[in-house]
Order: C-alpha cells, then sequence, then structure tokens
C-alpha cells in the first residue's frame, strides 16, 4: 500500500467555512480508501486564498516530500491545489522530482491537459538550463545564505530558531541527537534506536513515533556538523555544531553499509508506459511483467490487469516494442512520411508561443513590488531625515534612524535580488530551441526516451492491431497508428 497526503485549503471572504475543509477530508479519505492508498498526513490552510503561493502548510508538503515519506498529494479539486496553471506546473515539477504525484478526489482526471505540457516543458528546460539557472539561483542562495538564517521549513531536531532568525542549540533535545549518533555507531539498528527514543516517551521533531523510517535523513544531515545548508549548497560553520567530525564519519560509514546491503535488490528496470498504458479492450490499465525464458534470459511484457481476473483476454505485448513504437510517434522514424512525428515546424512554434505567452501572463511579481515600495517609502523617510539633519536637528537620534532604515534597505535589496535570481524568465527562443532538441536526442539511452514519454503523452490505448496515443495538447490531441 502506497502512502498519500492530503492537501486541503479554503479561501477568506467566501461562504467556505472549517466545514467545508472537513467536506474535502471526507471526500479525500473516501477517495484514498477505493485507491488502496495510506494517509500519513494532512496539510489544511485555513483563510488563504489560491493566488498566494505563501501557504505554509503547502509549502511545508512540498519541502516535505523530499523525505520520501509519501508517493500521493490527495486534494479535493486540482483547483484547491494551485493559484494557476503556471503555478500548477511548476509546484507538480517539483512533487514529481521526488516521486509524488497530484491526484484530485472529485475529477476523473490525472491532470489539466495543457498543464501537463507544461509542466513537462518547465520541468526538462529547467533540466536543460542547468547551467544558467544554478548560475542565477547560487547567486541569489549566495546572499541569502551568507547570513546563514532560518528560511522556512522544518527545524532539524537538536535546534531552535531565535528572535534573529538564526538557529542556535535546543539544550533539551540536542543531546537526544548525540545519543542517536552514538547508538548508530556503536552498532544498534534503526529498530532498537527506535525502541529506545519511544520507551522513554521522547517524539520526533513533529511530536510523532519513531520508526524504521524516521532517522536517515537525520544521520545523513551535515547541519550537525556545522555545515549551514540552503538549496543543496553548503557553509562550513554555519551552524552550530552537536556531533564531531569523529563521530559523524564512523555513522557515514554505517549507512553506506546499509545502503550496500544485498537485499537492495537487482537491477531496476523501468516501465516507461506504466499508467499511460491501457488496454483497448477491457479498459484497464497494462502493468510492466517480466519472465524467464528456458535459457534464463529475462523478457519485458506489459500485461493487461484483466488478465489476472480472467475477464480478458488481451495479449501481453513486448516492452521494448511498444516503447519503440510510441516514441516513433513523437519524434517520427526518419521517413520522408514521418520525419518529425508530431514534432512538425507548426508544433513547436505554437507551444513555444503558448507556453511563452503563459508565462509572461502568470509571471508573479507581487512580492518584489511589495519589497521595492518598501525600499522606496524607506528612502522617502531617509531623504526627510536627512533635510531635518541640516536644518540642525538633534544629531544622534536622526543619524540613528538614517542608519536603521538603510540597514533595512539593505536587506530589502538582497530579498529582491533573491527572488529575481529564483524566478524562471524564459524566452521563446529557449521555449522553441528546447523543443527542437527533442528531434535529435538519443533515444537508446533510458533517460531521453522517459523524458520525451513524460512531456507529451497522456495516454495509450492498445488494441490487437493498432493503438491510439493521446498526447498533452488542448482537446486532447490524437493520432492512431496502425
Amino acid at each position: 500500500m502506497k502512502n498519500a497526503v492530503i492537501y486541503a485549503r479554503y479561501s477568506p471572504g467566501s461562504k467556505q467555512t472549517y466545514q467545508s475543509i472537513e467536506g474535502q477530508l471526507k471526500e479525500c479519505y473516501a477517495f484514498a480508501e477505493r485507491s488502496g492508498l495510506r494517509v500519513v498526513h494532512e496539510y489544511i490552510d485555513e483563510h488563504l486564498t489560491g493566488t498566494n503561493d505563501k501557504r505554509d502548510s503547502f509549502l511545508q508538503m512540498i519541502e516535505d516530500s523530499k523525505k520520501k515519506g509519501f508517493q500521493f498529494v490527495l486534494v479535493y479539486q486540482l483547483d484547491r491545489f494551485a493559484r494557476n496553471r503556471y503555478d500548477s506546473a511548476t509546484y507538480k515539477a517539483k512533487l514529481k522530482k521526488n516521486g509524488v504525484r497530484v491526484l484530485s478526489a472529485r475529477e476523473n482526471i490525472t491532470d489539466d491537459a495543457s498543464g501537463i505540457l507544461i509542466e513537462g516543458v518547465l520541468e526538462s528546460m529547467a533540466e536543460y538550463y542547468s547551467a544558467e539557472l544554478s548560475q542565477k539561483i547560487k547567486r541569489g542562495m549566495a546572499i541569502s545564505a551568507s547570513k546563514c538564517k532560518y528560511f522556512g521549513g522544518s527545524v532539524p531536531l537538536g535546534y531552535k530558531v531565535d528572535e534573529q532568525k538564526h538557529f542556535i542549540v535546543n539544550e533539551e533535545t540536542a543531546p537526544i541527537v548525540k545519543t542517536m549518533f552514538k547508538m548508530l555507531a556503536a552498532g544498534q539498528n534503526y529498530a532498537q534506536i527506535a525502541r529506545y527514543l519511544n520507551e522513554r516517551g521522547i517524539t520526533t521533531s513533529r511530536g510523532g513515533k519513531w520508526n524504521k523510517n524516521s532517522f536517515h535523513c537525520i544521520f545523513s544531515n551535515r547541519r550537525y556538523v556545522g555545515k549551514y545548508i540552503f538549496h543543496g549548497e553548503g557553509i562550513d560553520g554555519g551552524m552550530p555544531r552537536l556531533i564531531d567530525d569523529n563521530l559523524f564519519d564512523e555513522v557515514q560509514k554505517v549507512l553506506a553499509k546499509y545502503a550496500a546491503a544485498p537485499s537492495r535488490g537487482k537491477a531496476k528496470v523501468e516501465y516507461l508506459l506504466s499508467d499511460r498504458l491501457i488496454c483497448g479492450h477491457c479498459g484497464n490499465k497494462m502493468t510492466g511483467i517480466s519472465s524467464t525464458s528456458k535459457s534464463k534470459k529475462i523478457h519485458h511484457y506489459y500485461k493487461c490487469a484483466g488478465n489476472y481476473k480472467g475477464t480478458c483476454k488481451k495479449r501481453t505485448v513486448r516492452k521494448l516494442f511498444i516503447e519503440d513504437e510510441v516514441i516513433a510517434a513523437i519524434v517520427g522514424n526518419g521517413t520522408e512520411r514521418n520525419r518529425y512525428g508530431i514534432l512538425t515546424d507548426e508544433f513547436i512554434d505554437l507551444v513555444a508561443a503558448e507556453t511563452y505567452l503563459l508565462i509572461q501572463a502568470e509571471q508573479n511579481d507581487t512580492e518584489i513590488k511589495r519589497l521595492e515600495n518598501l525600499v522606496a517609502e524607506n528612502q522617502k523617510a531617509i531623504n526627510n531625515l536627512m533635510q531635518a539633519l541640516m536644518l540642525g536637528k538633534i544629531a544622534d537620534t536622526i543619524l540613528s534612524q538614517i542608519e536603521k532604515l538603510e540597514n533595512e534597505n539593505k536587506e530589502l535589496q538582497d530579498t529582491i535580488a533573491t527572488e529575481k535570481a529564483m524566478q524562471i524568465n524564459y524566452s521563446y527562443a529557449d521555449i522553441r530551441k528546447w523543443l527542437l532538441r527533442f528531434r535529435t536526442l538519443d533515444y537508446s539511452k533510458t533517460k531521453n526516451r522517459k523524458d520525451l514519454i513524460d512531456t507529451f503523452i497522456y495516454k495509450v490505448i492498445l488494441y490487437d492491431n493498432k493503438m491510439k496515443i493521446l498526447f498533452h495538447l488542448k482537446g486532447g490531441q490524437q493520432s492512431e497508428l496502425l
């Protein structure tokens, strides 16, 4: 059974009440039960509109998805998730990177078709332009992280945050962290450490009980040796140290042994059409299976779920064959008749233009404008104080006020620079260039095949002698292949 979390919110100034939150939760729990999902947490934002992406519970959910503790986010309807298609695509791309999908309890769809296409565009372009984006992000990160301040998210066990937003040692929980490291280094396993903590009434940083899945992020967290970490970059000495280097290194050796354990299993085979390949006879999904021949060679197929129930006689299909056919439908097979598949010049121009216009129309500069207005107000106050100083007013008091305002403006300018550095601002040429590259990628590589299918394919309906492909285009554009 896979894990899911529920996200629910209701807006201020509407007829919605907390009962509507309860109604959303009820629908989501019923959906989870029908779908065989285990709900492990609820994230709820009260009195917050979807036009505001500064939603504490929502952002905490995005952050928590990095811990790999759940695979799905359940919402009552997709409009509960994000304010617009651009934000929806952006946050879904972040969740997808962490192995998490968004599901709607009331809508019989996985995502909006054009939204999925843009999600794929943004996600793949972010990777393609990683060098440029990384430079911008690092610049913004350097400005913020140079202060080694707390910028939201969960506070690691053993620390707390003071009034100046700096991390300091939590004298109550820091000894717990040290004890845990010593126990693991001494040969005790996760289950034994969890039992030790639970028996003494010690809870996790979220107030829950400990289990075997609670520890890896703690034992691999380099903050405990004094490294301040922000967006994957670190500053030595930016955090109070809780664990010495020798103990930390010993624990990393234990984690390496866990990772190399034989029980981790065989090489993983990725079925690229999972959740997309549908049986044309009965409508069930076709899932990936493998079998071993007499010569001990492993073969991979897609098989209709109806076969297991005895309700469908659809034949299995070879994994490589069907995936090759789908890829050829997108990028073409090199012949004059099917040189580029759907990636024609007209299609690329259309998608590039629509994506560019959408990003421009829905780019959110509200926070930057608010900060810039504060800077302007402070500067106006500084000018007035300078005039008062020239007229012979009390110098010490005025100079102190000017210094305070100038320091505040410096902080605001740093924050503005960070906000601007983190914004995605692709040009039309960037988007078109990214789409054109799909014509020339090496599709013998699994990663390229996966990126192509994830970006463009919504569903593939497979019959005995033909298949129908639904692309992520407006109106669910189809291509029927014999």
